[in-house]
């Protein structure tokens, strides 16, 4: 299948100049969105995952059927006040200030063998977030998946020495 021809792309959206690549077109496909969750699953299938981690939003969206798909247990990536138990929270550098993100300090066991999901990858400041707090809390990356890389971006860089499989890069 040809994934992107299932993809959106939206000019001028968020700000004049962007080319916003918009997933909702796959997802409301049922058969493209099914065969994307197992290609993103695929490479994993005997990598014995315990945990796929995804952050808000979009990364519940593609973490949870990866998830399912792999029988693995998902964990949650909040903005900050999200979620109602004890956090560990990290603070990343954003182009222009800061951002941070929260996981629940309970949500890994250390060992536990766990596959980030998410539907972008860009600058990988998200990302980068995400596999330090899972690292913070003990958890084995084993591995990260994503709908769409925008590898002009240069996202791979900041993420270190991870394997990564994207669906689609532009």
């Amino acid at each position: 299948m040809d994934f992107k021809e299932k993809i959106r792309v939206v000019l001028d959206f968020p700000t004049p100049g962007i080319r916003f690549k918009d997933i909702t077109t796959l997802l409301k496909d049922g058969d493209a969105f099914h065969q994307a969750v197992d290609v993103l699953a695929e490479p994993f299938r005997d990598k014995k995952i315990d945990l796929v981690v995804g952050p808000e939003a979009r990364g519940f969206i593609v973490g949870v059927p990866v998830a399912y798909t792999l029988r693995a247990g998902f964990v949650p990536v909040r903005k900050p006040g999200k979620l109602p138990a004890e956090t560990l929270t990290h603070e990343y550098k954003l182009e222009y200030g800061t951002d941070s993100l929260q996981i629940h300090k309970d949500a890994i066991i250390p060992g536990q063998r766990v596959l980030i999901v998410d539907d972008l990858l860009a600058t990988g400041g998200t990302i980068k977030a995400t596999v330090d707090m899972v690292e913070a809390l003990g958890g084995v990356v084993v591995g990260l998946a994503f709908l769409i890389e925008l590898s002009y971006l240069e996202g791979r860089k900041k993420i270190g020495n991870h394997s990564i499989i994207s669906l689609l890069k532009y």
